[in-house]
């Protein structure tokens, strides 16, 4: 237990932009009574930090500690050691990654569905109109990187549409392409819908015809190695009920 105490230290050092913590008074960090960790994919950040307060509401001894980064990311990190309770992962692919890895307890829980959209600065400024734009040399676009679920559909989505695009960058989690753009660094790029949602007024979005639109699952698991397996169940049983979806509902995500 002392190494997964300092294991958590250390993550939390490292990828301290992206972890933030929900809960009760509680000071039982990722042990006894107190709370679980819980790896998630970014593009559920502002939904699931929503959902920690509301299952808090009811669950005041539990805290939530996140960490929030790419699919693909989280699954090295827990492959490698890193303490986590459940896994909260974008597509279906790395969920099967780490539960290939021996590292899932029992059956993933579906939670919810997601799919693509353009995400344009502030009032479209470019009058970008489709995805066949995004070929034009004078944009500015960035991307995901294909080791994380929006990278693998935009490249889904490019490639059902013909069209190629050569990105100025590739970004290891989806709220760099949303920062890219919002900040005026890109002109467009191809993210969540849930993810133009959450950016407000600060960005736009465009339209990708359902025809060459991908879907990509959201499903959580307990982690083999969660230090409270009977708190992380509870979450997962928060967020898969009635009150949980009604939060992932508001923020843009389909019903599972």
């Amino acid at each position: 237990m002392r190494t997964k105490r300092l294991l958590l230290v250390s993550l939390v050092s490292i990828f301290g932009p992206l972890v933030a913590s929900c809960g009760g008074a509680s000071d039982g960090g990722a042990k006894g009574s107190g709370g679980i960790v819980v790896f998630a994919a970014s593009s559920l950040t502002e939904a699931f930090t929503e959902v920690a307060t509301a299952f808090n509401v009811v669950n005041a001894d539990v805290k939530v500690t996140f960490n929030f980064a790419g699919s693909g990311d989280l699954v090295t990190q827990i492959s490698q050691g890193a303490p986590a309770d459940v896994f909260v992962s974008a597509d279906d692919s790395n969920m099967k990654n780490l539960a290939d890895a021996g590292e899932v307890a029992g059956d993933p829980v579906a939670i919810a569905k997601n799919t693509f959209e353009i995400i344009v600065e502030k009032g479209n400024p470019k009058g970008i109109a489709g995805v066949a734009d995004l070929a034009k040399p004078e944009l500015v676009v960035v991307l995901c990187a294909e080791t994380v679920p929006c990278g693998k559909g935009a490249a889904k989505i490019l490639k059902s549409t013909n069209v190629t695009v050569t990105p100025k960058s590739l970004e290891d989690k989806v709220k760099g392409v949303v920062a890219k753009v919002t900040t005026g660094e890109a002109d467009a790029g191809i993210v969540f819908v849930t993810d133009v949602k959450t950016a407000g007024d600060k960005a736009a979005g465009v339209e990708i015809p359902t025809v060459v639109n991908v879907v990509t699952n959201y499903s959580m698991a307990i982690t083999k190695q969660a230090a409270n397996a009977a708190l992380a169940q509870r979450f997962i049983d928060f967020v898969s009920g009635s009150q949980g979806q009604a939060i992932l509902a508001k923020f843009g995500f389909l019903a599972p």
